[in-house]
């Protein structure tokens, strides 16, 4: 402040004089005075901006759409950090379709219509469905489509709107939960339970009745004409959806040699884990009669072992002990295959015996060479025999995981795949008696399906 005390002796000197005005001193008293506030308001500006600029430079970079790239680290600041990961790769490096864990291809608009439907074809048609585009459509320039799930959302696990779909081919779709969209939406979905809605059904709405469990444990629909899909475990379903699906890599490569030996320290034979004891397929008789020809360890409620199926370390003895696993489902009903043989079978290192679906499901359903069917031994004796004979032979039982790495279990996507075949040409379609078709004559039964004519 040397500036103002100056000014003030100045100006001070000017008024004790005698009294005789000076316009010149005047006017120099108030140039120096006007000067001096100029400077004190500028210093306490430049005050302002070194406290405030600190918090303004963080909301400035916030607000960039795209940050400027940070100064490359010297080799010594770099040493110790991790490299960033790679990044994933290009469509054209990867051919696996958009289905598999790593797949990025996707399908263009199909030329020739594929066989979608049970009637036009005698497999699954998973994949069929899983890479349709129909050739009118045209993406977002497309109606969209809407999905009623009649009996609610959230056993569904899904939320509505269409974010169920961003990641299908055909997208073009959205779910609601809210019935009094059953006269307006393209299609009701009905799961476990079929409650008529009470309205009359447009001439292109589609009906769907949904089952994942087995028919003795599903509802006793009675009415005739009502669905016009159907969506279940069962091949001959219009959508098929299974418990799992598993596909090939390379059709052409089924097998491949493996770097370990599955046999090796596993000094138990077979174990069983199951808490039903009153299966209507004879599972439990048919376990206790193997037990008098080869060890057989039964855990939970009907054997005397106890290890609860929700602790992991029960399913790593099956990896770690034994050689046999027994993958029997409680009902002995078409393509009725379910976790017991997927999960707790095919995603060990253990080999799975199986009894439920009919052999010739098995075969459709799972790798080739990764299973043994009761069926194919006349008795739980025979089937004692041989796997005594493995037992002893490392190499015969190896052979039984040479599917490993020639495939995977896929997501079978099956809102994707309701979605594509509702933008499909419209096809009328309706089941005349859904309950005969579902549990009729020959869709399930108590004995071996050696027994049952075909």
């Amino acid at each position: 402040m040397i500036q103002y005390h100056l000014i003030s002796n100045f100006c001070n000197g000017a008024i004790i004089m005698p009294p005789r005005v000076s316009v010149r001193r005047i006017f120099l008293c108030v140039l120096l005075g006007g000067g001096a506030l100029v400077l004190l308001t500028l210093n306490q500006k430049l005050s302002w901006v070194n406290v405030q600029s600190p918090t303004l430079l963080p909301h400035f970079r916030f607000q960039t759409a795209r940050p400027l790239p940070a100064a490359q680290p010297s080799a010594e600041e770099n040493s110790g950090q991790t490299e960033a990961p790679p990044l994933p790769p290009s469509r054209e490096e990867n051919g696996r379709a958009w289905f598999f864990s790593d797949g990025n291809v996707y399908p263009k608009r199909a030329d020739v219509q594929p066989a979608l439907f049970p009637e036009e074809s005698s497999g699954d048609r998973i994949i069929e469905q899983l890479i349709y585009v129909p050739e009118n459509y045209q993406g977002y320039d497309t109606q969209e489509k809407v999905i009623l799930a009649y009996n609610g959302l959230n056993q569904w696990g899904q939320k509505a709107g269409p974010g169920t779909f961003h990641e299908c081919p055909v997208n073009r779709c959205t779910l609601t939960g809210d019935r009094d969209a059953a006269t307006d939406a393209d299609a009701i979905i009905y799961k476990d339970h079929f409650t008529h809605p009470g309205v009359m059904r447009p001439s292109k709405q589609v009906w769907i009745l949904y089952f994942l469990e087995c028919p003795y444990h599903t509802q006793n629909v009675k009415l005739h004409d009502v669905f016009n899909w159907t969506a279940t475990y069962r091949r001959d379903s219009d959508i098929v959806a299974p418990y799992e699906r598993w596909t090939y890599y390379n059709p052409q490569v089924r097998q491949m040699a493996q770097a370990r030996d599955y046999a090796a320290n596993k000094t138990k034979k077979v174990a069983w884990f199951v808490s039903n004891c009153g299966a209507r397929n004879g599972r439990l008789a048919y376990a206790r009669e193997l037990a008098k020809h080869i060890s057989v360890d039964i855990y939970g409620t009907c054997g005397p072992l106890k290890c609860p199926r929700s602790d992991k370390k029960c399913f790593d003895l099956l990896d770690k002990d034994y050689k046999f696993y027994l993958a029997f489902e409680n009902s002995n009903c078409r393509d009725y295959i379910t976790e017991k043989f997927y999960v707790n079978g095919l995603g060990r290192n253990i080999l799975p015996i199986v009894m439920g679906a009919r052999p010739e499901d098995y075969e459709r359903s799972a790798p080739d060479g990764s299973y043994i069917h009761v069926d194919e031994f006349a008795s739980p004796a025979e089937l004692a025999a041989y796997l005594h004979r493995l037992d002893k032979d490392n190499d015969l039982y190896n052979s039984y995981f040479r599917w490993k790495g020639t495939g995977e279990f896929i997501n079978t996507y099956f809102w994707c795949r309701l979605c594509a075949m509702l933008h499909a040409p419209f096809k009328p379609k309706h089941y005349d008696d859904v309950n005969n078709w579902w549990r009729g004559p020959g869709v399930c039964t108590s004995r071996s399906w050696r027994n049952v004519e075909t």
